[in-house]
């Protein structure tokens, strides 16, 4: 295409594919100066990408046809609803769709009008939102450290949802998993894994019996495999083979998930900066997680 700081003029022209997708068709008109000669019309086409977006509003007054108000408003601005949940207490999330930020800003701007309402959130979603809106709650998420999420046992669906949409990012990521024996982490871990369609190394585990691994096959050492860690045999019943093997791995870009990462830690050369993210299981939400039980029972099981 030539220079177009030389064209006369250009235009943008909004039309409607076969595919009933929308797309920008530019349309270049060219100069009897031009090298591609006079009379030649030449045009450009670009697909409109379109967007998500995370709205959450608090309900004042839940009267009769106020969802469907809203969602009117959306329709007539060609918002598109992709998902819709009520939030915890009274309030109610949508995952949106659109091409035009505009409308978006506009929306916010009307319903900040609405007296039965109040918007407590607009923008682009956030793997949180994403679940909050899919599973009608939020994950309980610490205040002071804010890449701490807990759980609870009855919650299990939850957790598989959220640490199969994190197995599916490429790339390097360390996941802790905290809970007492038996609460369903390396359950979890491998049911996530098989949400995100990946294969799943045991590097240390106790799941079913106390495995140690000092060497994994080529195909084990893939990067795009999820490699299972347990925090207290990788570090206090392991072996020189082992450590190594561990430290392959830790350098690795690929995921890890370690379980007990507070014992990880203690005994070894890592830092909870080496941690993306920890995750708590517990029975119940007042359940303390106390280690020294923990190291106990791995004694006992030996």
């Amino acid at each position: 295409m030539s220079d177009h700081s030389t064209l006369p003029f250009n235009f943008i022209l909004y039309i409607i594919n076969m595919t009933r997708e929308p797309v920008v068709c530019r349309f270049l008109a060219f100069c009897s100066e031009s090298r591609l000669g006079k009379g030649n019309l030449h045009y450009e086409v670009y697909k409109l990408e379109y967007k998500e977006w995370y709205m959450e509003y608090k309900i004042h007054k839940n009267r009769p046809g106020l969802l469907g108000d809203i969602a009117s408003m959306l329709g007539m601005m060609e918002v598109n609803i992709l998902t819709i949940n009520g939030v915890e207490d009274k309030t109610r999330g949508m995952l949106l769709e659109t091409n035009d930020d505009e409308k978006i800003r506009l929306m916010g701007e009307m319903l900040k009008k609405v007296e039965n309402i109040t918007v407590t959130a607009l923008r682009s979603p956030r793997l949180v939102d994403k679940l909050a809106v899919r599973h009608g709650r939020y994950i309980d998420r610490d205040s002071d450290d804010r890449k701490t999420f807990r759980f609870t046992r009855d919650e299990l669906g939850l957790l598989v949802d959220f640490l199969g949409e994190l197995f599916k990012r490429d790339g390097n990521q360390v996941i802790g998993l905290r809970g007492m024996p038996r609460v369903g982490k390396t359950e979890s871990i491998i049911a996530g894994s098989v949400c995100a369609m990946k294969r799943w190394t045991f590097v240390s585990s106790t799941m079913l019996r106390q495995t140690v691994r000092s060497q994994l096959a080529e195909d084990e050492m893939n990067p795009n495999n999820i490699f299972i860690i347990d925090g207290i045999v990788s570090t206090i019943r392991s072996n020189e083979k082992h450590y190594n093997l561990l430290k392959d791995i830790m350098a690795m870009p690929s995921t890890k998930v370690i379980e007990h990462p507070d014992i990880f830690v203690r005994e070894s050369e890592y830092t909870y900066d080496d941690f993306d993210i920890l995750v708590e299981l517990r029975n119940n939400p007042g359940e303390e997680i106390l280690y020294d039980t923990i190291t106990s029972s791995y004694s006992d099981d030996l």
